[in-house]
């Protein structure tokens, strides 16, 4: 049995590669349950805290929060109380046998990871998204759909890469730093910046 937690739209995403990838019995918990009973065609049975308190049922657990601080408290907490985090990867997805895609991260369909890629914990590669040789992926990070990272790229934790955008090689990316969606990314990002358009500049 899989447990995910937080019955989002990003949920039934995993749910769905979860059910591709030979996943049966799967279940959602989520803090908006009782009033929460179903996400999509799977149910919501309970919270984080009676997820918490049945671990030893499931075969397998994952964190499903779109937001980035969010998704890597709960995985910490889950990991913390020994759960067993796993990863989801849709089976139209293309990673080189060469690079490390991390626990609690998922990669959607279309998605490429180049060879020598090192992709940490709690990570969302999105659909359609492509990460070049070389790059340096930290955890909770979000690359969104159709977007591009060229080669040697580093990308800190918590940092949002958004829909559609590009980012030239050997750039990097500080952690929490946003970059809007379709933005080029050309020179290094600070942390916790937000950086949109073409050529993606500091937003004011």
């Amino acid at each position: 049995m899989l447990a995910i937690l937080g019955a989002s739209g990003h949920g039934k995403v995993l749910a769905e590669i979860a059910e591709l990838t030979g996943w049966e019995n799967i279940f959602f918990f989520d803090d908006a349950w009782p009033e929460k009973k179903n996400n999509g065609a799977w149910q919501v049975i309970g919270n984080t805290q009676k997820l918490l308190d049945s671990l030893k049922r499931y075969d397998g657990v994952i964190v499903a929060i779109g937001n980035n601080d969010i998704r890597q408290k709960k995985l910490k907490q889950l990991q913390e109380a020994k759960a067993k985090v796993i990863t989801l990867i849709h089976p139209s997805a293309v990673i080189s046998k060469y690079s490390n895609v991390g626990p609690g991260s998922v990669v959607v369909a279309g998605a490429v990871i180049n060879p020598d890629c090192n992709i940490g914990s709690g990570v969302i590669i999105n659909t359609c998204s492509s990460v070049g040789h070389d790059c340096t992926i930290g955890d909770a990070v979000h690359i969104c759909p159709g977007a591009r990272l060229a080669g040697g790229t580093e990308v800190n934790n918590r940092a949002w890469i958004g829909v559609g955008s590009s980012v030239r090689q050997l750039i990097t990316i500080g952690s929490d730093a946003v970059v809007g969606a379709g933005a080029a990314v050309v020179k290094d990002v600070l942390s916790n910046t937000t950086v949109v358009g073409v050529p993606a500049k500091p937003k004011l």
